[in-house]
């Protein structure tokens, strides 16, 4: 009890503490408009080079004069001198300023300024006695006033969420997240980079959709007006980019939004970003080795190495990745060989009794053999590997292995234990797809939301014919966590999605 009253007291002392810094803060900022400084009014400075520049041409810039702006982030008087750290997009510079260089009256001005307050500085570039390269100011001036105390300098960041919901304290006061957020604005480039290489053109489909058709989720829905329409959120731009394929565009891909209505956890988003891509007259071998490429490139330009580490466990990134059967997936981790009863739904039923899996009396083998997958295997996988030739009950969009219709050309990437990429060799059987949207609809009546609609002007498009072609599918949110070492996707997403406080 005694132990709550304290806290509760603590609380109360910081909300009035912080109630007076705030005070004080906005009487600075009268205190400036009363002198005609107001740092609002002021629309653009001089700024000609940025922090990391200086640091890393040193012997270019000493001596010479330079324009920075950025942040105040720490600061240290020193009696008619002054050190402050000011922040930029590319880091941190040192500025040293002396009351005989700016002026008493700019000096003592200065007392109106704040940790957090975005300044900028004109001076020439030196190095300290202890050696630190800083900027001796000449001219300093106030852009913007902070009304608010950063978090880290009053009572910190306690609670994650804060992190998640006001991305621009957490960007201001933790420069890995930032990094993070350039490091994924880098793999999404070296992406293109690759794909536009390989003469893949980058397209846009549409993001509202009559059908939710191309995976299976359950959408977001919203109304259009004057069409007086319902109309879903897309939730894959698959049917689209085919329809591409068939136009002969033969390359194409897509870097985008998607959105699916679904829970949330460490690895899902309700709207994620994903890239799309579709080749005509290649199958899905020919996208593990694009897949391969995109991962292995990106890693380099990111990380500098194929040799990663994510969440303490050493992962390399080396090509070519491990490559399986979900067949001798399931066999290497369980002993059961499914396909010794390829299609026996009544075998494959006991089997599910002895592995003690969670199935339905409707699932056919190919639904049990992929069950098996999921939850014997799919915890084992931590290095990259390509698990592949699914059941076709799961794959309905996906070209039938020869010679074993029960099959489909199909892999998935899985590193890390958790899905990366999804692929096919893409089903270009309009009859075949008919049938299969069928039973998808037929799963759909029978109270699965997540089951496929019927496509007509997808089926008509197949009808006038699609090379045989490989698409793949994979998640840049996941990629992006790999890649800097994130355990949870919100650290990824830049402004995720958050339940609002209070009402």
């Amino acid at each position: 009890m005694s132990e709550n009253i304290q806290q509760h007291n603590q609380e109360e002392m910081e909300e009035q503490d912080l109630s007076e810094l705030l005070q004080i803060r906005r009487d600075k900022l009268a205190n400036l408009q009363s002198q005609g400084k107001d740092p609002f009014e002021i629309t653009t400075c001089d700024r000609d080079t940025l922090n990391q520049d200086i640091a890393n041409n040193f012997e270019e810039f000493e001596n010479k004069d330079v324009c920075i702006a950025g942040r105040i982030m720490s600061w240290r008087d020193m009696g008619k001198a002054t050190f402050i750290d000011v922040h930029d997009r590319t880091g941190r510079m040192q500025v040293y300023i002396r009351i005989n260089d700016v002026g008493e009256d700019v000096y003592k001005g200065m007392s109106n300024w704040d940790i957090g307050d975005i300044i900028s500085v004109k001076g020439f570039v030196f190095r300290t006695r202890r050696g630190e390269i800083s900027i001796h100011a000449k001219e300093i001036t106030l852009l913007s006033k902070s009304l608010l105390p950063l978090p880290d300098k009053f009572h910190g960041l306690k609670d994650i969420d804060l992190r998640y919901r006001q991305r621009y304290v957490d960007l201001i006061v933790n420069p890995d997240v930032k990094n993070n957020f350039i490091k994924r604005s880098t793999i999404i480039k070296t992406i293109r980079k690759v794909l536009d290489n390989k003469g893949y053109i980058e397209v846009e489909t549409p993001i509202l959709n009559t059908i939710p058709g191309g995976a299976a989720a359950r959408p977001f829905i919203t109304h259009h007006n004057t069409l007086d329409l319902d109309m879903y959120l897309r939730i894959a731009p698959e049917l689209y980019l085919k329809r591409l394929i068939v136009g002969g565009m033969e390359k194409v891909y897509e870097i985008g939004r998607l959105f699916r209505n679904e829970g949330m956890d460490v690895k899902h988003n309700p709207e994620f970003t994903t890239i799309e891509l579709y080749e005509a007259y290649t199958d899905y071998n020919g996208m593990m080795d694009i897949t391969e490429e995109l991962i292995y490139e990106s890693a380099m330009a990111v990380c500098g190495t194929d040799k990663i580490t994510y969440q303490g466990e050493e992962i390399s990134l080396a090509l070519p990745f491990k490559r399986m059967t979900m067949i001798d997936a399931v066999k290497e981790y369980t002993g059961v060989d499914f396909s010794e009863f390829i299609g026996d739904t009544v075998k494959a039923q006991d089997i599910a009794k002895q592995l003690n899996l969670e199935v339905k009396p409707s699932h056919t083998w190919g639904d049990i053999l992929n069950i098996a997958f999921e939850e014997k295997v799919e915890e084992n996988i931590v290095q990259p590997t390509f698990i592949y030739d699914y059941p076709v009950e799961v794959s309905p969009l996906t070209k039938r292995k020869k010679g074993q219709p029960e099959l489909v050309e199909r892999f998935e990437l899985f590193v890390t234990r958790r899905e990366l990429a999804n692929a096919y060799s893409e089903l270009n059987d309009p009859i075949d797809q008919r049938k299969r949207f069928e039973r998808q609809v037929e799963l759909r009546e029978a109270g699965d939301e997540e089951a496929n609609m019927i496509d007509e002007d997808f089926l008509t498009s197949l009808e006038y014919g699609m090379a045989p072609t490989g698409g793949m599918g994979m998640g840049i949110d996941r990629l992006v966590m790999l890649l800097t070492d994130s355990s949870s996707i919100r650290d990824v997403i830049i402004f995720p999605t958050m339940k609002p406080l209070g009402d």
